[in-house]
This record gives structure tokens, C-alpha cells and sequence, in this order.
């Protein structure tokens, strides 16, 4: 069928849905099996449900269903990814079909970096005032089979709720039911997807008038009070901002302030201005939605992407709260889902551009220290994948070592943990320099490094244990303790730790002697393994009755 397979290659296909018709008669189907997101959404710290301002993400780029429908990825050069995960804490997939249904990709790449992934149920226009007769001012029959097919859809497709976008006046038959879908709505996704979500967005009124009101207020806070959030319309004034996170009260974390990327209408900033905005909410506390940040792709062109889209998250990195990771193993390669070539162990396997979401790996921080510490990612060279995470900086006269930190973690330590790095250090001298991993651990009295005779490290910082071979056991797993190959150099550690909570993983970079000059250098990172040892030892689950179907011999 057309809707799941692309009529040209007969590649399978993510897709929308048109109307009231098509949503009422969704059904699973067989063909649907390439559209369900095969990636649990990972725990992170602190959790979605913490006292503090989030960061919701609306990814609106053309239309949408672009080559991220391809499920199996697709040969696009300079696709729009997005890889600042740690900085985000919801991800909206918006478009202006009636149902839209997240491109798996999407979901797969967010749910491995921990965010939880919207789709989008929107009417506008007339026929979304005829569409809403139909089913608000119908009654509680016909706005409960919506809620029903809207949970049922998220819960198949395995992502985790809806953005609600009203954009058409209603009747007041239509207005009076809205609150009650809306409970109704929220009620059944948050039993059907764990952690699931309902965002209202600021449109209608509760008189049936459409008419946007850039903060949360008297005339749109019954649908606040219905749901899990309300995003606002862009326009605001910093008055507005005020009475939102007043009216709020305790739900202040709860109020997304809309920023428009594109700046359109009267706004306080978009662009690389976005930051101007974004101060201002953040002063009062609340939560920010920001609005097609593909702006940067789509504005400043698809060339230097990926160069833009590291300065614009830089820029508003001081208003982003980050997330930790909170579970083991840590395994990355940086690889962003996308690439030039395809690399394996070092080597470039096939060249040609390839452009699959759900190949993107765990994405770092990516630190930036203005003249001091740059981190991107490198297309040019990677060990596996797409890309590799380039490292640039300089080390200060009279200093040794510069750290770059990379994930911060939130977790008890395991009593041993083994540690993997793989490095390239371009430029002229590499013997100049070493590479190690640090990890840091919250201060305690009781967390000891090793045997219980050693003393604490001060400021907790630990040096894993370098390791010439991997333990025996291990050999087949940790084959990289020894298997740097083209130009990449392979390290393997240990630490022991007992009653310690990991703090953040860093790369310490270090000259060989102090120098009255700075240095520059330029290290590639290619994968970085942070694995506790107990869960090593154990086998692997069996996987039990595959089956194949829907072959396609060419």
C-alpha cells in the first residue's frame, strides 16, 4: 500500500493522517511494522517531572515527511539532523496534516538520548471547523472515540503523546466539550504510554473565538488545567510573561513560552537572537518551546550546517539545563545518523552520502569555551558510522592538561568498571601528547578509589587504571584495548570504586612538559565505553523465533 511503502523503491515509509475519517479508521495493521519505534525511551536525570524550567523543541521544516520518512535511511547529502539532546527535554514533530504521526527516525534518535518524542493533532481552517462539529459538538461518544484512536495510535507507534493545536473558532456546543477531550485525552494517553503527554497550544479561547494570547490567562487556562502543558503563541511581551508564570502558580514549569526561531510577527528575538527571548523566560521561570530551529538550516543554507547549528546551541547554552545520563553501558561513536562515508574500524568502507536517524548514536555535551575549547563533529574521519567528535583548543602558558567534559552521569558506581577510548590526534606532533578519560564522583566521605586502605581522591576526580590487554574473559568484547588501525590509538581502563556516585566522564588532554607558550591541538574522538563489569560477565538474552517476511529479491 501506497501510505506505508514509497511507490518509486518500495522502501518502507513513515506517514500522517488526513481527516476524521482516516483517524477514526486506523486500525494496526501487518505493514505497520517498520513505523514502530524499535527504541525504548532511555532514563535520564533529572526526570521530565522535576521542579525545573524544560526546553520543548517543535521541529517544523517544509511540510514535514521529508527524506525522514525513509525508515531505512536514504543516499541525501546535508540532510537537517539534530544531535543537542542533552539540552532538550521534549521533541515535537509538527506538520500541518491532521494526525501527524512522528517519522520513526525521530523517535528512535530521541527515545536513545532520552527525550520523548510528540506528534501532532491539529485542525484549522473551514474544515477544521467542520471537522471539530463533527466531533466535539457531537458529544462525549464522538470525542471519546478521537481520544481513544489518538492514545491507541501512540501507544502502537511507540511514541509518547500529543501537541493539540485548535486553529479554527468553535461553536458553543464545540468549546463546552474541549476541556472534557482534553481530559479525556490526557487521562488515556498517560495510561496507555508510560511518562505520555498532552500539550495544549494557545489558539482558541474558551468562548470559542480564535484568537492567540501569547500568555497563559482567564480565557485559555481551562484548557491548561485539562492537560499537561500550554504552549503559547510567540508574540509576548515581558508583562505577559509575569502574569503566565502567576497564574501558574505551582504548574509555572508547566507553561511553555513559544520562541519563533524565524522571528515573524513582533517578537523579542529569533535568529541568533533566540537568546534575547529566551533570558527574559527564563528570568521569570518558566518553560520555553522553540519553534523551527531548523531556521538555521533552512536560513543560513545547508553547507556549513552543521558549524551554524553548533553556534546557535551554543548561544543559549547558559539558559539550557542539561541532562545526565543515568544508566550503563555508555557505548557511542558519536555517529550523528548521517555521513559522507561509511566507516568501520577506522576504515572508509563505502563513500557516498547516507542519511538514517535511527543509526544516530548517544549524542555528548558539546562544551564550548569562547577562544579556549571548540567541540563539532568531523565528517572526514570516523572509527564507526558517520562521523567522529572533533575536539579543538589550546592548553594556556605554564598549564598541562585541559579537560573536556562530555556526559555528565548521575548514578551509584558499580564496584568495577572497565573504560574504553579510541583517539586520533591530528596535527604535527602527536607524541607531544596523551588522551585519558577521567571520572569524576559527587564529594563524599565514604566513595574510595580501589581497596579500602586508599584515601579519598580530592575533589573526587579518578584516573582509571590504564590497561596494556583486556582481562581475560573479556578479550572478544574489549578487542579495541588493542586494536587502534588506521591512525586511531585504542585505550583500555579500570576503576575501582566503592560508594561513589558518578558525576561526569571528561577527556583530559595533556601535554608532555609545560611550555611558557600556548599549544594548540585537534583530537578526534572515535568511540568512547563506559561499562560495568558485573553485567560483562553475564551472557547475552537468546533471541528466539525470528521470522522473515516481505521479501523483496532484485
Amino acid at each position: 500500500p501506497a501510505r506505508y511503502f514509497d511507490t518509486k523503491t518500495t522502501e518502507p515509509i513513515s506517514f500522517f493522517l488526513s481527516g476524521l475519517e482516516e483517524l477514526l479508521a486506523w486500525q494496526p495493521s501487518s505493514n505497520d511494522d517498520f513505523n514502530v519505534s524499535a527504541v525504548p525511551l532511555a532514563k535520564r536525570q533529572p526526570p521530565l517531572h522535576s521542579r525545573r524550567p524544560r526546553t520543548l523543541v517543535c521541529h517544523d521544516m517544509r511540510g514535514g515527511y521529508l527524506e525522514d520518512r525513509f525508515i531505512q535511511g536514504s543516499a541525501t547529502l546535508n540532510p537537517y539532523i539534530f544531535y543537542h539532546w542533552r539540552y532538550i527535554d521534549i521533541f515535537v514533530y509538527f506538520s500541518h496534516h491532521t494526525v501527524t504521526i512522528p517519522p520513526v527516525v525521530w523517535t528512535n534518535a530521541a527515545h536513545r538520548n532520552g527525550v520523548p518524542v510528540l506528534g501532532t493533532f491539529i485542525t484549522e481552517w473551514t474544515d477544521g471547523e467542520k471537522m471539530c462539529e463533527a466531533f466535539l459538538a457531537g458529544g462525549e461518544e464522538a470525542y471519546g472515540a478521537v481520544a481513544e484512536q489518538l492514545a491507541r495510535i501512540a501507544q502502537h507507534y511507540r511514541f509518547d503523546g500529543w501537541l493539540v493545536n485548535i486553529e479554527n473558532t468553535l461553536s458553543a456546543a464545540a468549546v463546552g466539550n474541549l476541556p472534557p477531550f482534553l481530559r479525556d485525552l490526557t487521562a488515556r494517553v498517560h495510561s496507555a504510554v508510560p511518562g505520555g503527554l498532552v500539550i495544549w497550544y494557545d489558539s482558541v479561547l474558551k468562548d470559542g473565538t480564535l484568537k492567540w494570547q501569547n500568555e497563559l490567562n482567564d480565557k485559555n487556562r481551562v484548557f491548561f488545567d485539562a492537560c499537561d502543558g500550554l504552549f503559547t503563541n510567540y508574540n509576548w511581551k515581558e508583562e505577559q510573561l509575569e502574569h503566565s508564570r502567576r497564574l501558574a502558580g505551582p504548574r509555572q514549569d508547566d507553561v511553555y513560552v513559544g520562541i519563533d526561531v524565524f522571528a515573524r510577527g513582533d517578537v523579542i528575538g529569533g535568529g541568533f537572537d533566540t537568546d534575547k527571548s529566551l533570558r527574559l523566560i527564563r528570568q521569570y521561570g518558566l518553560s520555553t518551546a522553540i519553534f523551527a530551529p531548523g531556521w538555521v538550516y533552512e536560513h543560513l543554507g545547508k553547507e556549513n550546517f552543521l558549524q551554524n547549528e553548533n553556534r546557535f546551541w551554543a548561544s543559549l547554552a547558559e539558559y539550557l539545563p542539561t541532562h545526565s545520563i543515568c544508566t550503563l553501558p555508555l557505548a557511542t561513536s558519536f555517529s550523528l545518523g548521517m555521513g559522507t562515508s561509511t566507516f568501520l574500524d577506522g576504515k572508509d568502507e563505502e563513500s557516498g552520502p547516507w542519511y538514517d536517524l535511527s543509526a544516530q548514536e548517544i549524542q555528548p555535551l558539546y562544551p564550548e569555551q569562547q577562544g579556549r575549547l571548540s567541540t563539532s563533529c568531523c565528517l572526514q574521519d570516523a572509527w564507526r558510522g558517520g562521523s567522529s567528535l572533533r575536539l579543538q583548543g589550546t592548553i594556556p602558558p605554564g598549564e598541562e592538561r585541559v579537560a573536556v567534559r562530555l556526559f555528565s552521569l548521575q548514578m551509584p558506581a558499580p564496584p568495577k568498571l572497565f573504560l574504553t577510548l579510541l583517539y586520533k590526534l591530528e596535527g604535527l606532533q602527536p607524541d607531544d601528547f596523551t588522551v585519558a578519560l577521567e571520572v569524576t564522583t559527587w564529594d563524599s566521605r565514604t566513595c574510595l578509589e580501589g581497596n579500602p586502605t586508599s584515601l579519598p581522591e580530592p575533589n573526587g576526580r579518578h584516573h582509571p587504571r590504564f590497561l596494556p590487554a583486556p582481562p581475560p574473559g573479556l578479550a572478544k568484547l574489549l578487542a579495541a584495548c588493542h586494536r587502534g588501525s588506521h591512525g586511531w590509538t585504542s585505550r583500555c581502563y579500570e576503576l575501582e570504586l566503592q560508594d561513589c556516585t558518578l558525576r561526569d566522564l571528561s577527556v583530559i588532554v595533556s601535554r608532555q612538559q609545560t611550555s611558557p607558550q600556548e599549544t594548540s591541538f585537534t583530537c578526534l574522538l572515535g568511540e568512547v565505553r563506559v561499562l560495568d563489569t558485573a553485567s560483562l560477565a553475564a551472557s547475552p538474552p537468546q533471541v528466539h523465533s525470528v521470522t522473515a517476511s516481505q521479501l523483496w529479491w532484485q
